[in-house]
């Protein structure tokens, strides 16, 4: 009763109606009363085959610029342009734990309704809470992937990125969290997301037990700009409804450079000008909108929600515009080499330029000390690893070097992991701290953490 009441007040008492005049391209013209079509909203264009939905793009000379979540075709010169919705929300619930749910938060899984709405509305673009009203960084967080729990931890509510090319393992990777990560809730957005992995993640690497606490938002890549840049939206309001109730969420978003690519198509198409390698102003304005949503809750409501957001590199090149701005609003980076992945070592994580922000202050004495040690050797041999590989360095010219070069292959084994293999976190610290105590290397500040020559 309480979600009906709510629903019946949200209610638009008027009804607002245009007529379309100009149709080309991705737009659509709309004219009408000046209050009719904010930027933002809904609007829905008749056509011969039924309703087509739109959104407010933009507004150029009195006219409204509407972009369809379809196709145009069938809409025609003064078809009626009606809105539908001024400031789109979604009532996410319980019921939606264990279901794939479209950028609309409609079910896309074919198990019929969600069933009970949430009392309360969640706007698609809400803004993030106040700074100086927010929790701080929690408890370190296990991941289950060795790699990171070793040489990146994160703290609950830590907002990280994962930079890959194309065909390195990120997908993969994210997947791993998604099972591994001790959380209470998993939101997953796959946006443009190829259509047939869809079920494969779900079925194959989610699993009955996984599916059970998560909730995953789905746009495809055939689908419309507006629906896979609303799909991301759609995920940080999921995630921030749990956040609320007190949980503990962990929001993976695969990926934020395909919610870019749909904000520049949205942005050109409205008239923006193209800017860094057509990048539009409009995308770097709304990345860390996105971005900051996630992050801690309110101190007095509790929660949190730890970001991790996959970035998909153009040519293998970091510091491309968008790889570039994520990593300048985030709390660290993950790195992915094709390189390493080539060699087949998965996950293929560059620790070396992987760097967790908050790690300094979720470690103990001696893990930090271990991370650095290895960190050290791990850079030692990558320095002299062409000299290496062709014989040109004569063992015990360096005893740091031969000491790097001893650990080498166990520090492999350490980073290496199967994807249906799950690591606590503790287990991993101790790991290291074998690797380094078995191959000679003292934890004693009168030896400086030398290896024993």
């Amino acid at each position: 009763m309480r979600a009906a009441i709510a629903e019946i007040e949200s209610l638009e008492p008027r009804s607002w109606t245009g007529r379309a005049c100009t149709a080309g391209g991705l737009v659509l013209e709309a004219t009408g009363p000046a209050a009719a079509f904010p930027l933002g909203a809904r609007a829905a264009a008749q056509s011969a085959a039924g309703d087509t939905p739109c959104e407010v793009v933009g507004v150029r000379d009195g006219r409204a610029l509407l972009m369809p979540y379809g196709l145009l075709e069938g809409v025609r010169a003064g078809a009626p342009v009606r809105l539908v919705e001024a400031d789109p929300t979604i009532r996410p619930s319980d019921q939606w734990l264990g279901r794939i749910v479209n950028a609309f938060g409609e079910p896309a899984d074919g198990k019929g309704p969600l069933g009970a709405s949430g009392i309360e509305t969640r706007r698609l673009r809400a803004a993030p809470p106040p700074a100086c009203t927010r929790a701080r960084l929690g408890e370190r967080l296990s991941l289950g992937v060795r790699a990171l729990d070793v040489f990146a931890q994160m703290r609950r509510g830590q907002r990280m990125g994962i930079f890959a090319g194309s065909g390195v393992g990120k997908s993969v990777m994210m997947s791993m969290l998604a099972r591994q990560a001790d959380c209470d809730i998993a939101v997953i957005g796959l946006i443009g997301e190829r259509g047939r992995e869809a079920r494969e993640f779900v079925e194959d690497v989610l699993g009955e037990e996984g599916l059970a606490r998560s909730v995953v938002v789905l746009a495809t890549s055939d689908e419309s700009a507006l629906a896979r840049r609303q799909a991301a939206w759609t995920t940080m309001a999921v995630a921030e409804h749990f956040r609320d109730e007190g949980k503990d969420v962990l929001c993976l978003m695969d990926s934020v450079t395909r919610f870019a690519m749909a904000q520049r198509e949205i942005g050109l198409a409205a008239g923006e000008p193209p800017t860094t390698r057509g990048y539009t102003p409009s995308v770097f304005a709304e990345l860390p909108r996105l971005l900051e949503r996630a992050g801690p809750g309110m101190v007095e409501t509790g929660g949190s929600i730890t970001g991790l957001f996959s970035v998909l590199v153009e040519g293998d090149d970091m510091n491309e515009p968008i790889a570039d701005a994520v990593r300048g609003v985030l709390d660290g980076h993950v790195v992915m080499s094709r390189k390493i992945a080539e060699r087949g070592r998965f996950p293929a994580i560059d620790v070396l330029r992987t760097v967790s922000r908050s790690m300094p202050d979720c470690q103990t004495e001696d893990e930090r000390e271990a991370t650095g040690a290895a960190r050290r050797m791990l850079a030692l041999y990558e320095d002299m690893e062409e000299l290496i590989r062709i014989g040109a360095y004569k063992p015990g010219t360096d005893p740091a070097l031969d000491e790097a070069i001893r650990l080498k292959p166990a520090l492999e084994g350490l980073l290496a992991q199967r994807r249906d293999e799950a690591t606590p976190l503790n287990e991993s610290n101790a790991r290291l701290q074998m690797i380094l105590e078995s191959e000679g290397w003292v934890n004693d500040e009168d030896n400086n953490n030398e290896p024993i020559a």
